[in-house]
């Protein structure tokens, strides 16, 4: 994938209801239809607390700085609304999980006829004052509740808004949200900001952050330690990746287009195949996303890659248990797998299964994987 790849051709998303579906494209790679996934350790959630965590946790103004200051971020949302102000101009707007309100100010100075807002966190009384301050409270209406249980004014809206994406795109699942409110309320000549997405892999090496923060836990101070190092690798790591250290090529392993996802569609099971770039050892997966506003003419793109600028998404890199040699050409092929959690639904479980017979090694492997 290049430094700034165009509008992806769609890839069909592969509901996880028959394992046949997608192990026919992979036949190599074995199922082990009894193979149970991996409980994690504690108690059982309560649901409230958990959703009342979520809803406090977006309460501090720290988070929203870090989102605001996230330059790709908010200028590509600004981008896409400014510079198609003639689509917006006299329309009804609807901003889905608003925060500060940054795009509904942005939705009224693009001459929205009004604007509603919906957060469910305290964070909206100061996005009240913020339009106050900004003498745009008579364009925005701001709601508090969640999405699914508030009621709106109007009937429709002509465009929903919304920053939906979490870590590894889905992680949060606000994007549940974001269908809810587009079946419910989206005109059917209306437009989604943003209305496509993809999720990408990638080989990458990393063997001194694995050594130093992974198998350092075999001996600490003369005591074996390695039950904490089993516990690390089943928590992806989120961080910046070095795009040099990248040892295969990219994979698309779905794309997303939001105004026909379905909600069912968000526990997917994918196949993936990727390239070695160069000789070179692979400790771990990458995963990022991408997102595109293709109401301009020109789709108004941004990339969370290893080979774009920064975002406040950084990337999500999984840690393999197998070390695989590439070389230029080799393949790595397998499934990445995903869905909400049973206990919270905000949460994801993750699978990856990965096959790769190198000059050196022949791997078989599944691993398990939660973002908590």
């Amino acid at each position: 994938m290049g430094e700034g790849p165009g509008l992806l051709p769609l890839v069909d998303i592969v509901v996880v209801e028959d394992e046949n579906t997608i192990e026919s494209a992979i036949p190599e790679i074995a199922t082990n239809k009894s193979e149970k996934p991996v409980e994690t350790e504690g108690k059982t959630e309560d649901p409230a607390a958990a959703s009342d965590y979520y809803w406090n946790s977006y309460a501090h103004f720290g988070i929203h700085e870090e989102m605001l200051k996230d330059e790709v971020r908010t200028r590509s949302y600004r981008n896409a609304i400014l510079n198609n102000a003639h689509l917006v101009k006299d329309k009804i707007v609807l901003d889905v999980g608003c925060g500060t309100g940054i795009m509904s100010l942005f939705a009224a100075q693009a001459g929205a006829k009004h604007v509603y807002a919906i957060d469910n966190s305290g964070i909206i009384e100061q996005a009240k004052q913020i339009a106050i301050e900004n003498n745009l409270q008579d364009k925005i209406t701001f709601i508090r509740g969640k999405v699914e249980e508030i009621t709106l004014p109007v009937d429709q809206v002509d465009i929903i808004i919304s920053e939906w994406m979490g870590y590894f795109l889905f992680y949060e699942s606000m994007l549940d949200t974001v269908i809810f409110a587009r079946d419910k309320w989206l005109s059917p000549e209306g437009y989604l900001l943003p209305d496509r997405a993809s999720l990408n892999i990638c080989g990458l090496e990393d063997g001194d952050y694995k050594e130093d923060k992974i198998h350092w836990w075999d001996r600490v101070w003369g005591f074996d330690m390695s039950c904490i190092k089993e516990l690390t690798v089943l928590e992806p790591l989120i961080d910046t990746v070095n795009a040099q250290a990248i040892v295969t090529d990219h994979c698309t392993i779905m794309s997303i287009d939001l105004y026909t996802v379905k909600k069912e569609e968000l526990d997917f099971k994918m196949p993936f195949r990727m390239r070695g770039i160069r000789n070179d050892h692979c400790h771990a997966f990458v995963v990022y996303f991408d997102i595109w506003f293709t109401i301009s003419s020109t789709p108004i793109h941004f990339s969370t890659g290893p080979h774009a600028q920064y975002t406040h998404w950084k990337q999500t890199v999984f840690y393999l248990d197998e070390v695989l040699y590439v070389s230029n050409g080799s393949e790595i092929q397998g499934t990445l797998a995903a869905k909400p959690n049973s206990k919270n639904h905000r949460d994801m479980d993750i699978s990856l299964h990965y096959l790769f017979e190198g000059d050196h090694s022949k791997v078989n492997r599944k691993q398990h994987y939660f973002l908590r």
